[in-house]
């Protein structure tokens, strides 16, 4: 037998996978289930369902009812969407690191920071929200072009 991942859990994030319709409702069950036991419960208004490469058009359902149907959510930060792209997460994290850099504005604006100064704050504080969980994007020219063009126009 075969193994494979079932569900990724973070703190209070569960992302179940699973190869079929049938699968994924025993997860959803098993679940609602257990946080039954230790008092918790699922919330339907935070739940979402991801289909890829799924035939099977029949709604996902827990015990309050359908679960939502969503193209993309947000995972640990980072976007998941269906066509397993990175493009929206690169953007997402563009976004993210333009805020962080503009909350610098004071630092990048004064006269008495070494530039060497602003450099390391710049590679600790708005690099790495921009490089943060890039592990794991398809690397392309586009994508690339997309994350020199911000660091060349913000240093």
């Amino acid at each position: 037998m075969r193994e494979q991942l079932d569900d990724l859990d973070f703190a209070d994030n569960i992302a179940l996978l699973s190869h079929s319709y049938i699968q994924m409702q025993h997860k959803i069950r098993c679940l609602e289930e257990t946080a039954a036991k230790l008092g918790l419960s699922v919330s339907k208004e935070k739940t979402k369902v991801m289909r890829l490469n799924n035939i099977n058009e029949n709604p996902v359902s827990m015990s309050k009812g359908n679960i939502e149907e969503v193209s993309s959510f947000v995972y640990l930060g980072s976007v998941v969407n269906t066509d397993g792209g990175t493009d929206e997460d690169v953007k997402a994290r563009i976004g993210k690191a333009r805020a962080a850099y503009n909350i610098l504005h004071r630092v990048w604006k004064a006269r008495d920071i070494a530039i060497t100064t602003k450099l390391r704050i710049f590679n600790t504080n708005v690099k790495s929200v921009l490089l943060y969980g890039s592990e794991t994007w398809r690397s392309t020219k586009v994508m690339l072009g997309k994350v020199q063009a911000f660091t060349r126009h913000t240093t």
